[in-house]
C-alpha cells in the first residue's frame, strides 16, 4: 500500500527530472553560443567550434527528451504540479537543436562549394583582397567549370543584373548598400569599376570576401558580384543569398 511519503516522493520525481532537464537545456544553450564566440575571439578553431556545437545539440536534444517525458509524467499526477518547468526547458531544447538540424538540412540538400558569382565564365577577380587571402584554406582563384555547373544547377537565379543609369551612378549607389550592410570596404575604384569588401558573420566570426563589378555593355551598365567564403568546403547557401539580396537592394534603389 502506497502511503502519503510514497505518494509525495513519487510525484517530486517528474519535478526533479523537469528541473534537470531545464539546467540541461541551459547548459546547452550557453555551450552552443559560446562555441561560436570562442572561435571569433580566437580562443579555439572553427572545427572545435564544430564539435562543440555538436556537443550542445547532443545536450540540447537530451534535455528536450527529458523534459517531454517529465511534461506527460506530471500530467498525470493529482494534485498536478505547474508544467511550466518542463515546458520551457523543451522549448530551450528544442532551439538548441534546431540550429544545427537546419545546418545539417541544407548541407545536405546544397552543393558543397563556397565561391558564388553572376558570370561562371569571367568571374570578377580579387584583386586588393587576394594579399589577404593568402593564409586562407580557400584560395582567391574560381574553381571552375565543376563550380559553375553545381552553382547553375542549385543557384539559376545568380545573374549579372543590368541597369539604365549611368556607370558612376550605379557605382556609387553599389558602394553606398556596401557601407550601409556594415561591410568592410578594402577597394572602391570607381575608374576601373570594382568594388572590394570584406564580410565578418556574427557568431563564429567567418569572413567572407566580395566583389563587385560595373561596367558600361550596349546593354546598360552591368553589375557582375562574387562572393567567396575563407574556409569550410560549404557555405550553406550564403554567398549566394548575399549576391541575390545585394543585387535585390540595388534594383530598388535604381528603379526611378
Amino acid at each position: 500500500m502506497m502511503t502519503n511519503s510514497d505518494s509525495r516522493h513519487a510525484g517530486n520525481r517528474p519535478t526533479l527530472l523537469a528541473w534537470g532537464g531545464l539546467i540541461l537545456a541551459l547548459a546547452a544553450l550557453l555551450l552552443g553560443g559560446a562555441a561560436g564566440l570562442g572561435h571569433r575571439a580566437g580562443l579555439w578553431s572553427y572545427t572545435s567550434g564544430f564539435a562543440l556545437m555538436g556537443v550542445a545539440a547532443l545536450a540540447g536534444l537530451a534535455a528536450l527528451v527529458a523534459n517531454v517525458i517529465a511534461g506527460l509524467r506530471i500530467r498525470r499526477l493529482q494534485p498536478r504540479p505547474p508544467l511550466r518547468v518542463a515546458v520551457l526547458g523543451g522549448v530551450l531544447g528544442a532551439i538548441v537543436v534546431s540550429l544545427p538540424a537546419n545546418q545539417l538540412r541544407l548541407g545536405m540538400s546544397l552543393p558543397r562549394i563556397h565561391d558564388i558569382t553572376t558570370d561562371t565564365a569571367n568571374p570578377p577577380p580579387f584583386v586588393a583582397i587576394a594579399p589577404l587571402r593568402a593564409d586562407s584554406p580557400n584560395p582567391s582563384s574560381y574553381a571552375g567549370e565543376s563550380v559553375a555547373r553545381q552553382q547553375l544547377a542549385s543557384y539559376p537565379q545568380v545573374v549579372p543584373h543590368f541597369y539604365n543609369a549611368n556607370r558612376h551612378v550605379v557605382f556609387n549607389e553599389a558602394v553606398e548598400i556596401v557601407r550601409g550592410r556594415g561591410w568592410m570596404a578594402v577597394a572602391t575604384d570607381d575608374d576601373g569599376g570594382r568594388i572590394e569588401a570584406s564580410v565578418m558573420s556574427r557568431w563564429f566570426g567567418f569572413v567572407d570576401d566580395v566583389v563587385i563589378r560595373v561596367a558600361e555593355t550596349p546593354q546598360g551598365t552591368r553589375v557582375d558580384m562574387r562572393s567567396k567564403s575563407r574556409v569550410g568546403q560549404s557555405d550553406l547557401g550564403a554567398n549566394a543569398e548575399r549576391v541575390r539580396t545585394f543585387l535585390a537592394e540595388l534594383d530598388q534603389q535604381l528603379s526611378y
